[in-house]
């Protein structure tokens, strides 16, 4: 299970995400208001059988950071009592944007089976620049710290989530693939997403979705390729929220699915009847 809570957050992130240059790289909000709250069941498939991983939850609400307005996102998860016996699963992520979803400032606190790992991400933009300094501690105490300043846009996997929910998937062709740089607490990653077309989805609250699946690979820089992570399925209406997520890990396979969904900001158009 290691690795599992990022695997899937960079493939939600990194399926919406338009790279976009220029200072501050700021989006308009289409998507989502404060109040927001998401749930999902987790699965994975232990010797050819499904079972209930645990759970996670993600809310946005309009807070402040450093003074100024911001939005403030967070996501947990928490392993089940059966998991426990073989993999504790505690992860908490945070970030803050500004309100016009600038990254500002990521967090994420994982505890996986006997470890527990902190990574940190801080942006600033001076002279039209995107500079981020990251810090990673390790289950051992030691911190490592890494800055780079780049042209394009780079952004952690909470804040992509928020940027690119406003982005018009429903123009996505079959085939459609976009490049993406996204930021933890050990440096930035290139990820590859291609678009599968439309399916019709259910999910754990009892309802069909009209979605568009996707699928996410991130480069191996040893290889010299790109690993297949994800086949995700998002809302192909105004919210672009994530129903379904399939993923193939070092252990094997996983699942999560939607549960429910409260404060959205447009009516749920995709909801089959």
């Amino acid at each position: 299970m290691k690795y599992y809570l990022r695997t899937i957050m960079v493939a939600v992130a990194l399926l919406f995400c338009l790279t976009k240059a220029g200072a501050q790289c700021s989006y308009t909000n289409t998507a989502f208001k404060s109040g927001e709250f998401l749930t999902y069941n987790l699965y994975y498939n232990w010797k050819f059988v499904w079972v209930k991983a645990g759970t996670a939850s993600m809310s946005i609400v309009q807070s402040r950071y450093d003074g100024e307005s911001a939005f403030r996102c967070s996501l947990t998860t928490r392993g089940n009592g059966k998991l426990d016996n073989y993999f504790i699963m505690r992860d908490t992520l945070l970030c803050y944007t500004t309100t016009d979803l600038t990254p500002l400032y990521f967090r994420k606190g994982a505890r996986e089976g006997g470890k527990y790992r902190v990574d940190e991400v801080w942006y600033t933009y001076p002279h039209g620049k995107n500079h981020v300094k990251m810090r990673r501690m390790n289950d051992e105490g030691k911190n490592t710290y890494k800055t780079e300043t780049v042209d394009e846009c780079v952004s952690d996997m909470m804040s992509l989530f928020m940027q690119a929910r406003s982005f018009d998937l429903g123009t996505w062709k079959k085939g459609k693939t976009i490049y993406l740089p996204v930021a933890d607490g050990k440096g930035v990653d290139k990820g590859r997403l291609v678009c599968q077309g439309k399916e019709t989805i259910k999910a754990d609250d009892g309802h069909k979705y009209r979605c568009l699946a996707l699928t996410y690979s991130e480069w191996n820089e040893k290889k010299k390729n790109y690993k297949k992570i994800a086949t995700f399925y998002v809302t192909n209406d105004n919210n672009h929220v994530p129903i379904r997520i399939d993923l193939s890990l070092n252990f094997g396979s996983a699942k999560a699915f939607l549960v429910s969904m409260k404060g959205m900001k447009n009516a749920v158009g995709a909801r089959v009847k």
